[in-house]
This record gives C-alpha cells, structure tokens and sequence, in this order.
C-alpha cells in the first residue's frame, strides 16, 4: 500500500467522528407528530372523494417518518402532503409509468458504469494496479436516493407508492393485480435514509473482500506430503474455495489416487480456516508446502513461513462494522440479519433456519450417508459433504472433459459464439435463442466467475468465467453453464417483465435456481446423455445431498453473523475461534451423526461468507427452487415454462412458486423425493 499524507488521513478521522455523531444523534427519528399526520390525513379525506384512505394514510404516515429537520419545518410537511399527493387514478399510472422510466434510466447507467469500473478488477485481459481497487471500491450509485430525499422525488414516491411489510405483501399476495404489485415494487425503493457515505464504506468494504477472495490462488502443483510425494500436476493451481470443493468432487471417479488428492485438499481447507496457512504460499508457485506438517520449501530446504495473520476474518470484520454502522437507519430492519432476510431475501432468518434445521435433522440423511458409504466402499470422510457420485459425470475420467472442453472453447469469444447453439440444445427454436445469446456477453475472469446481469434495456448480461491459456477446462465450463442459467434468468426478467419496477426475481435464491438447472445440464450440453434406468433417483438423491451439505453452511453464517452482533468489539482472533466453535457445533448436531466424527471446521470455509455476507442460504433456497422446478419442468417444453415461470418478475417467494408450480415453497417435497429414491434404489 502507498502512504497517505497526513492531510488525508485527518480528513478520514474528521469524516469518520462526523458519521458517528450523526448514527448516535439517532438520524432516524422522525420529528413530526402525530396531530400533524391526523390534520394532513383528515384534510386530504376531506378535499379527495373516492380515495384509496387505507394507501393514503400509509403515504402520509411513510413520509412523516422520512422527514427532517432538514427537509423543512412541520408546516412545510403539511404543505408538502396537500400538494403532491395524488388522488386521480389515471394522474397515478401516468406519474408511476414516468417514475419507472426514469429510474431505469438511472440505474441502468450506474450499472454500465460500475461494470466497467470493474473489468480492470474481475478480468484477467488487463494489467492489474491498486489504483484499480479504489476505484472497482467506489459506490457511483450511493449518493442518487440522498439526492431523491433533497429534491423532494423520493417524498413524492413514498406519499403516492407506499411500501409494504412482508406481511403485508403476503397477506396481499393472492389478491394483488400486477399494476398493484408494481406500486409496491416502487414502493421498496425508499423505505430508509441511509448517508451516502456509509453506503460507500459497505460497498468498499464487499469490493476489498472480493479482491481479496479473486486473487487466493493455492498452487496445488507445488504440495506435497511427508515423503515428498506430489499428486497434482506442477501447473495446476485452484481458487479458494470454489475450485478446491470442485477438485474435491473430481477425484470421486479417480481410482488410482483420487482419495490421497482429496484428503490432501481438506488438509488445505483446514489450514484456510484455521488462517494456519503460511502466508507465503498464498499465490506462490516457487515454494512446495506440506499441509499436513504445514512445513514450507524452496529449493528442497525448509524456509521460514509465518501463518496468514487473520486476514480472512477481519475482512467478515470490515463487511460487519461497516454494514452495522447503516443499522440505525432503518426503524424497523435495523440489523444486516433482518436486511438480508425480511428484506433482500423476503424470508425471515428465523424461518430460514426452522427450514433448514427441519431438513438437517431428517432421517434421510442418515440413510443416504450410509448409502454413499456403501458406494464408496469406506467410512465417510468430512469432505464427502461434497459426494459427487450421484451425477453421470462422476464416473468418468475428467481430464478428457478438459480436453473436450478445452477444444469447444479455447477463449471467450468461442463460448459467447456457441451460446445460441447451448439453447437450442436445451429445446429453444433459433430465433429465441440468438435472441438470447446476443444479450448475453462473455469475459475472461480472473477469479472463478460470476453473472453480472443488466440494469436497463438495452443492457447485455455478463458471463465472466476463469478460461486459462490453454482453453476452459471442465470446471471452467461447468461453472459457466451454471452462470449461463443466471444470464438467461436476468435477460428474461429484465425484457420480458411488464414493467421495470418488476423486473427480476423475489431474491437471489431463485436465478440460482435457474442456474442449477442449466448446470445440471452440462454433459446433455457436450453431447454426453445418461441413459441409466435409476438416473431420476440418483438426481434426486445429488439434489437432496447438496442442499444438506449448504443449508448446514447456511446455518454456520447466521449464527456467525448473530454472534458478531452480540460480540461487535472482537477482534479477527476472537471472530476466528468463535467462527470455528460455531462450525464444529453446526457439524456436531448435524453431520456427526452421519459421518461419525465429531468436531469438523469445514462448513467454515467457504468464500462467501467474506465477499457475500449472508448470502449462501441463497444456494440452500435455490436447491429446493430447483427441485420444485424441475418437477413442473417434467414432460413439458423447457424453454415455454422457463420463459413462462422468469417473466412473473419481483413477487414474494411463496406467491412467485405458486404462480410457477402451483404450489407453495417447501422443502418437503425434496424430502419426500430422498425418501422414493431410497426406496427405488432398493
């Protein structure tokens, strides 16, 4: 890192002394009374015959709550509500229709903007420069809802489209027409006032952990055991921790020494979790390191090597002060938990763990650990929380998927070129599939990948995966696939939604859905089909066995994160004992009894629990989406109910799979199919 003048860092202090006083001066309080709201209430029932009162009194009430001091005086609040609140319903749709416009407009451009910010940052095709992570860490869109507040637009919004509480929105849901979904929708836009700058420090802090996560490279060509035995080949280097859980996952069909390559990686993992990791061998293809005696090499002699000094839990640290620092803005979500749940999510963090939890303890795990033990041929391993088996790849030999793959699509320009043809595979005519395939853009990444979907029309959605010089190896192109689903997900839901303030999914859970089942597809997609008469059943069971492994991993971050919010002065040594406590305790309740060893760490390791807080019962959610989809998907035209089911846009989760399937979101349909499976595979 370069010095900071003095000047600077002053300037820093100053900012951060000025954004604490305004938290603990409580910016939140609304200072209008409640004689106020009543007069401005029964003056607008008085002067507007036929008004919608139950939605006018939520208006006037939202935006007495929004108000300050700053905003104007209480008799510019009555003022301001007698004015702009509007009372003619075609006046409403007109103003709703520009308010959508406009925002599209907006965002939309904020979107180009910050994706274009980022390439130097997530694409491997640009020479790489600190001076590129300050500015893929700058938040261009953290100031426009401030400036909605100052010029008064966001006050107009909140007066005339109210927002709902879940609750609300449920209780609601089977009733709504789309026009009054989409109030609601807009609605959501301002519900809090949250100062621009602690926007940026949240979005600094995820950019930092994000870099931080793109550049943990383990250079497996240089481990080795005791007796200096290597396993991988000397070129071979893996992301953390996308691509060590996948290499583990590789070696099911390796007969020879898959299971000494595996047990090699887990001992990676711990050494990751536990940050007993030596710091030097992070990125580093010149040393040769041991994980299992965590001795480190060069040239044959031992070196030197201190452990990483905590540095994967202070950034979950960075993420949770700079994202508690937001909470008092918000009344009544005034935690990241209920953000990310009731909010973002739209599903409680308390509902989501009963789900979970549900579906951790049924006896079905048990019965298909002890089937996979059987198909093994051994006692369980920690890892076989990743048990690949199930799926008609596991049996074959992967180094030549990677050579097939490496000859479809040496670079990026070959994939995005195929993409029309992957749809018509999968039962689109080709005229929907060009369509789709040119909104869609795909880039080198530099980490493992991501789909980075438009924000306005007119807008591509972005495929980025990791393709090295000598072509995309198949676990480049599986995750490329899965983010395909995605960008096909955002390219529906963003053109072919009613209305712009619709546009996406109810939350992250269900494009990842979509994405699972394009992944699913993989080998149909290279021309390799199974044709097993117990293929169904062992679909389900690899269905049922990824959502163990990840709702368990969902749990560990919930827990996590409720104990940060009770401990917030730890420190990264503190949050690194706690994390791994928590872990073992996750693992002990749930997993022991299947694997029967006690006290593991490995839910702990995934990356998203640094660079995507809270997001991971996202990928639990989205395997029981799945299996509800794919279910409504049997027997009829793929690319008819993908198309049918992605157009509905932003309802509530429950009331998005009742439009979809006709039925509500459940786990227990994925535990009833476990149990059928068992039952076949008999």
């Amino acid at each position: 890192m370069k010095k900071i003048i003095i000047l600077f860092v002053a300037v820093l202090l100053l900012a951060s002394c000025e954004n604490q006083e305004k938290v603990n001066k409580k910016a939140d309080i609304s200072t209008i009374t409640a004689e106020s709201i009543t007069q401005v209430i029964n003056e607008l029932n008085a002067s507007n015959s036929g008004i919608d009162k139950f939605l006018m009194e939520k208006g006037v009430k939202h935006v007495a709550n929004l108000w300050r001091d700053s905003d104007g005086s209480e008799e510019e609040f009555k003022a301001f509500c007698k004015k702009n609140y509007i009372a003619d319903v075609t006046e409403r749709e007109l103003v709703f229709q520009k308010i959508s416009r406009n925002i599209e407009i907006i965002t939309g451009n904020f979107n180009k903007i910050t994706l274009e910010l980022l390439e130097p940052v997530h694409l491997n095709t640009f020479e790489q420069h600190a001076i590129d992570n300050e500015f893929g860490a700058y938040s261009v869109d953290s100031h426009w809802m401030n400036d909605f507040y100052q010029n008064k637009i966001a006050f107009i919004i909140a007066l005339n489209f109210p927002p709902f509480s879940l609750e609300e929105k449920e209780a609601n849901a089977k009733e709504w027409t789309r026009k009054q979904w989409a109030y609601a929708r807009l609605g959501d836009y301002f519900t809090a006032r949250v100062p621009a700058e602690l926007l940026q420090e949240a979005g600094k802090a995820a950019a930092n952990s994000d870099v931080y996560i793109m550049d943990y490279n383990i250079h497996v060509g240089h481990l080795t055991d005791a007796a200096g035995n290597r396993f991988f080949p000397e070129d071979k280097v893996l992301l953390s921790h996308w691509n060590l859980r996948d290499e583990i996952k590789a070696n099911y069909a390796n007969t020879n020494d898959g299971l000494e390559k595996q047990k090699m990686i887990y001992q990676v993992m711990q050494r990751i979790i536990s940050q007993e990791i030596p710091e030097k061998v992070i990125n580093n293809g010149k040393l040769e390191w041991d994980p299992y005696t965590n001795m480190v090499y060069e040239n044959g002699k031992t070196i030197e090597a201190t452990p990483e000094p905590n540095e994967r839990y202070q950034q979950i640290l960075n993420n949770f002060h700079a994202n508690k620092a937001i909470d008092a803005y918000y009344p009544d979500q005034n935690t990241f938990i209920k953000r990310q749940y009731d909010g973002a999510k739209e599903i409680s963090a308390e509902a989501t763990e009963k789900i979970f939890t549900d579906f951790l303890r049924s006896d079905e795990t048990k019965k298909v650990g002890a089937l996979i033990k059987q198909r093994l041929g051994r006692d369980l391993e920690p890892f076989d929380i990743w048990y690949d088996g199930f799926k008609a790849r596991s049996g074959m030999d992967e180094s030549k998927l990677d050579a097939q793959t490496r000859k479809l699509y040496p670079n990026a320009v070959a994939l995005e070129a195929d993409l029309p043809n992957l749809l018509v595979k999968l039962g689109y005519d080709k005229e929907r599939a060009q369509w789709l395939g040119d909104h869609i853009a795909v880039d080198p990444a530099r980490g493992s990948g991501h789909a980075w979907g438009g924000a306005a029309k007119g807008q591509k959605a972005h495929l980025r995966t990791r393709i090295s010089e000598k072509g995309m190896d198949y676990k480049g192109y599986n995750i490329a696939v899965h983010e395909f689903g995605h960008n096909v997900e955002q390219t529906i839901s963003l053109y072919d939604v009613d209305n712009f303030v619709m546009n996406g999914v109810p939350n992250t859970a269900f494009t990842e859905a979509l994405a699972f089942i394009f992944q699913k597809r993989d080998m149909l997609l290279l021309g390799i089909t199974d044709d097993s008469p117990q293929k169904e059943a062992l679909k389900k069971l690899d269905l049922f066995w990824s959502a163990y492994e990840i709702m368990g991993v969902s749990v560990l971050d919930i827990r996590m994160w409720k104990w940060l919010y009770e401990n917030p002065e730890a420190d990264a040594t503190q949050l690194r004992d706690a994390t791994m406590q928590i872990a073992k305790e996750v693992w002990n309740e749930f997993y022991a009894p299947v694997y029967g060893v006690k006290d593991q760490t490995i839910l702990a390791v995934y990356s998203h629990m640094l660079n995507s807080p809270l997001y991971l019962s996202n990928y639990a959610f989205g395997n029981v989406i799945e299996f509800q989809l794919e279910q409504q998907l049997k027997g009829k035209s793929f690319p008819t109910e993908v198309d049918r089911i992605f157009k509905q846009g932003r309802l509530t989760p429950n009331q998005w799979m009742v439009e979809a399937t006709g039925n509500d979101l459940s786990a227990t349909p994925l535990l009833n199919a476990a149990k059928e499976a068992l039952e076949e595979l008999k």
